[in-house]
């Protein structure tokens, strides 16, 4: 009688429901649009939940970890997805900092059989099981033909661009807008560049413009990459007067709105769905999990 009840306790644990550990790497939380994917994420992850539960499914334990801005934060995301991939979690999702930083990482994953998920861009080197990301070529390139017919033609439209080349997303961004001023046969040039995501670095480089380029016409037009480092070269800009240059921008961020319907500079913002590329980050992961196809 013991062993036929140690052999059923054996059998009904092997068929128990089990709990996924998901790491989750998120990049930054003074970033509007990216606090918007981790909500996206987290209440997704919430509503799976609930219905495993209702229905005796597996759950998901999400482990969240925040990398943080700049060169720090790309070394802090390395070490993070290195310790998750020690952990033997069941998933790693990451919205990465850097294209080719977390190559050595993803390829420790792919040896340790953990499957990932990036999402907004990608990881060069290594299998990643899923990318998932919004337009961004097109987001660039509705600026681009915004700036081409914004101003009169014959005019070399002199543009100042707030980059950050270390990751796709805004790298497609860029090539977008130039690829637009260039089917419009608009003459134009980059009289500088500088790099900037999120508020601080926005900061520091709207004084920087502003000390380069002190006099009123020195510059037509600013494209920065997202509203994460935007918004702040605006605030900088509207501050001192500089009401003359036009400003286009990427992520839909309400306040960058209110700039467009206030006249600060803001004249076009090409808006993503940021709460949704969490959610389906984490629906195909579970997916992934539970092997469906």
């Amino acid at each position: 009688m013991k062993l036929v009840f140690a052999i059923l306790l054996f059998v009904l644990n092997s068929y128990a429901k089990k709990q996924f550990n998901v790491g989750v790497l998120y990049w930054s939380m003074n970033i509007e649009g990216q606090v918007a994917m981790r909500h996206g994420l987290e209440s997704q992850a919430a509503l799976l939940n609930k219905s495993a539960k209702s229905s005796g499914a597996s759950t998901i334990k999400i482990i969240p970890l925040v990398a943080g801005d700049g060169e720090e934060g790309i070394k802090n995301q390395v070490q993070q997805f290195e310790t998750l991939v020690t952990q033997r979690v069941d998933l790693i999702i990451v919205q990465p900092t850097d294209n080719a930083a977390l190559s050595g990482a993803l390829k420790k994953a792919n040896k340790a059989k953990i499957p990932v998920i990036a999402y907004d861009q990608y990881i060069i080197g290594g299998k990643l099981d899923s990318f998932i990301t919004s337009n961004n070529y097109q987001a660039g390139h509705m600026a681009g033909e915004y700036l081409a017919k914004k101003f009169k033609s014959g005019r070399k439209i002199k543009l100042v661009l707030v980059q950050y080349p270390k990751v796709s997303s805004t790298i497609d961004r860029v090539d977008g807008l130039f690829d637009a001023l260039k089917k419009h046969k608009r003459s134009y040039e980059i009289i500088t560049t500088y790099e900037a995501v999120e508020p601080k670095a926005g900061r520091e480089v709207g004084q920087k413009i502003l000390n380069s380029f002190p006099k009123k016409g020195s510059i037509d037009a600013i494209f920065t990459i997202n509203d994460g480092g935007g918004l702040s070269v605006v605030e900088e800009l509207v501050k001192a007067g500089r009401r003359e240059i036009i400003h286009a921008t990427v992520d839909g961020d309400p306040n960058s709105i209110e700039n467009i319907k206030a006249g600060n500079l803001t004249v076009i913002n090409s808006a993503q769905f940021c709460a949704e590329l969490g959610r389906q980050a984490i629906i195909q992961g579970y997916d992934l999990l539970n092997k469906k196809e």
